[in-house]
Parts: C-alpha cells; sequence; structure tokens
C-alpha cells in the first residue's frame, strides 16, 4: 500500500510492487484516527465500497466489489470506532453479526477508554428484525436498536427481552437521524461509524449529519441497476467535503473527505 495525499516527508516511496509491502493495522490505525473530540462533541464517519461505475453493490451485497485490503480497513475501521451504526435492511442481508474484540486492537482502545469492542446500534422504524440471532443474543456489548417514539410496542418489547437496548430517537415510528447521532453520543458513544445501506447513509446526508466519508473506489465495472452509496431525497445544495486521506494498493483507491 501507497500513500498518495496528503504528500509528507514521511510518506513512504512506493515499492516495486504495491503488494511487497502491507501496511500494518497499527499504521492504518494512525491513517484512520479520529480527530480530538471535545467535551460534548462527536464524529459519524460513513465506510462504504463504490465501483467505477458507481455501484455500492454487486447481488445485493458489498463483497463482491471489495477486496482484502478493504476489508482490512473495515476491520480497522470498526475496531476504532465506539458504535457501528447500520440500517435494518443491510443488517438482513448482510447477515451483521457482533463486532468482535481483537487482541491487535485492545491495548489502543484501553487507552481511548473504549469497550473490548464497539457496540452495533441498528436504525429501524418497524422492528423487522430476527431477534433469536447473535447479533442481539451473544454480543459482546448489548447491541442497540434506534427507532421511533411510536415504534410497534410488542417489538420493543421482543428486543428488550433479546437483550438489546432501545434507543428512542423519533416522535414518530421513524428516526431523526440528527437526533440518533446525539443520543448515541449522549452515551457516551462518540466516536461513530455508519456501514449504510444507501438509505440510511442518504438520511444522514441529508440531516447534514456525517462528518467524514471514508470510500473505497473498486477498480471494478458492474453497470446494472444497483443502488449508489447514499439514496434518498436530494440536498438542496450539494455538500462539499475536503480530502484528507488517499491510499491505494492493487488499483483500489481508498479515500478519506471530511467535512469543510
Amino acid at each position: 500500500m501507497r500513500r498518495l495525499f496528503p504528500v509528507t516527508d514521511q510518506t513512504p516511496a512506493p515499492p516495486r510492487d504495491p503488494a511487497d509491502r502491507a501496511w500494518s493495522l497499527d499504521e492504518l490505525a494512525e491513517a484512520y484516527a479520529y480527530p480530538s473530540l471535545g467535551a460534548g462533541e462527536h464524529w459519524l464517519r460513513a465506510n462504504m465500497v463504490s465501483t467505477l461505475d458507481g455501484a455500492a453493490q454487486h447481488d445485493g451485497r458489498s463483497q463482491p466489489i471489495s477486496g482484502e485490503t478493504d476489508m482490512r480497513i473495515f476491520g480497522t475501521l470498526r475496531a476504532l470506532a465506539d458504535v457501528v451504526v447500520v440500517g435494518a435492511e443491510t443488517v438482513r442481508q448482510e447477515g451483521y453479526r457482533p463486532a468482535r474484540a481483537r487482541d491487535a486492537f485492545a491495548a489502543r482502545r484501553e487507552a481511548a477508554g473504549q469497550g473490548p469492542a464497539p457496540a452495533i446500534a441498528v436504525v429501524t422504524a418497524s422492528l423487522d428484525l430476527d431477534f433469536t440471532l447473535p447479533l442481539f443474543t451473544s454480543p459482546l456489548v448489548p447491541t442497540l436498536v434506534v427507532t421511533g417514539a411510536a415504534a410497534p410496542a410488542d417489538r420493543v418489547a421482543e428486543a428488550v427481552e433479546a437483550g438489546a437496548e432501545v434507543v428512542v430517537a423519533g416522535d414518530g415510528t421513524g428516526v431523526d437521524p440528527a437526533r440518533a447521532v446525539r443520543e448515541l453520543a449522549g452515551r457516551g458513544l462518540r466516536r461513530q461509524l455508519t456501514e449504510g445501506g444507501p438509505r440510511l447513509l442518504g438520511q444522514f446526508v441529508a440531516a447534514d449529519a456525517l462528518d467524514e466519508l471514508c470510500l473505497t473506489i473498486s477498480p471494478m465495472l458492474t453497470a446494472g441497476s444497483a443502488q449508489r452509496i447514499s439514496g434518498g431525497p436530494s440536498v438542496a445544495v450539494p455538500h462539499r467535503l475536503a480530502p484528507a486521506c488517499v491510499l491505494e494498493e492493487a488499483g483500489f483507491l481508498f479515500t478519506s473527505y471530511r467535512r469543510i
């Protein structure tokens, strides 16, 4: 892997074969470190992958357009976060499991005052979820279900019975994205990571709640009608972000853009 941006005196020269030198997990953790947060501050970043022609999925899943290094960065971003925020449809399609503790990040998480693994927070209006899955019955830290105040009472009770913690972040059945961010931060989950899917990311974008986008550009073309990384109604004025980091390996570009 090599760093394309920002270019500094410490930027390593590209090896003859970029595959000859894989970055260590510590190097990846430094490259993707959260900014320092003051009292009451929080930071929401998204991690998504897209093909060259804009597809966020192939056959309904992101894995076919990903790669080995992309998955290492995926794991690193999770290991740095307090909470992983994900939409219910993505939980169903991708077969989400609880985040696991990783020895390679244990000291770093302890120094940051974090638990052994990030919590998973599932955003859902209907609570149409299988609460017998390990995501709810056997996580290292309780899974959170983020929903509205008018969510179906029987489904809320079933979530609680399964061991999930219910977070109310909306006055009706739906979830207010900006309020969800604030509610999670109020629980001490200030370093936030969303893995989509596209509809949830679109809601965060529309609410101007997203601070950073970590986007992997996959050197693939799929055509078809797959979703973009962000869906839903367009914003009145496009949000402008500034590039923070660009890495490259095996034709994949690993980019990070932050709010200006």
